[in-house]
C-alpha cells in the first residue's frame, strides 16, 4: 500500500517536530494531497492508524486537504484545472502545455501538538 509508506514519512516528520517542541502527544496532523499524487484519500484514512501505532502521533486526527491539479495555459494566460496527468492540455482552449502548477504534492500543513505548559515560579 503506497499510502502507508507516504504516511510513515509524514509521521516521522511530525515525530521530529514534536520531540523538538517537547510535545507529549499530537492532536491532529494536516496534509495537502494533490489529485495527481497517486494517493487515495480513503486509503490514507485507513492507513493512518497503522502508520501512527506506537508513536507520539497515535490517536491524532488526520486532516486531508485535496488539491485539484492545474496547468498553466500560455494561450489563456491562466491556470486551468485538469483531471488527467497524461492530458497536459488546457481544457478551455486545447493548447498543449507541460506546465503542471499543482496536483502532485503531498505536504504536511500542520501538526497540533500537546506541549506541557512551562511552570511559573
Amino acid at each position: 500500500m503506497h499510502e502507508l509508506g507516504l504516511l510513515r514519512s509524514v509521521v516521522a516528520a511530525v515525530e521530529k517536530v514534536a520531540a523538538e517542541a517537547g510535545a507529549t502527544g499530537v492532536e491532529a496532523v494536516g496534509i495537502r494531497v494533490g489529485s495527481l499524487s497517486g494517493a487515495v484519500p480513503e486509503a490514507l484514512d485507513g492507513a493512518w492508524p497503522i502508520a501512527t501505532a506506537g508513536t507520539v502521533v497515535a490517536g491524532a486526527r488526520l486532516d486531508v486537504e485535496m488539491v485539484q491539479a492545474a496547468v498553466w495555459c500560455p494561450s489563456c494566460a491562466a491556470e486551468q484545472p485538469i483531471d488527467q496527468f497524461f492530458a497536459l492540455e488546457c481544457p478551455v482552449c486545447g493548447t498543449t502545455t507541460g506546465q503542471l502548477v499543482r496536483g502532485r504534492e503531498l505536504a504536511v500543513t500542520h501538526a497540533d501538538l500537546d506541549v506541557p505548559a512551562e511552570p511559573h515560579g
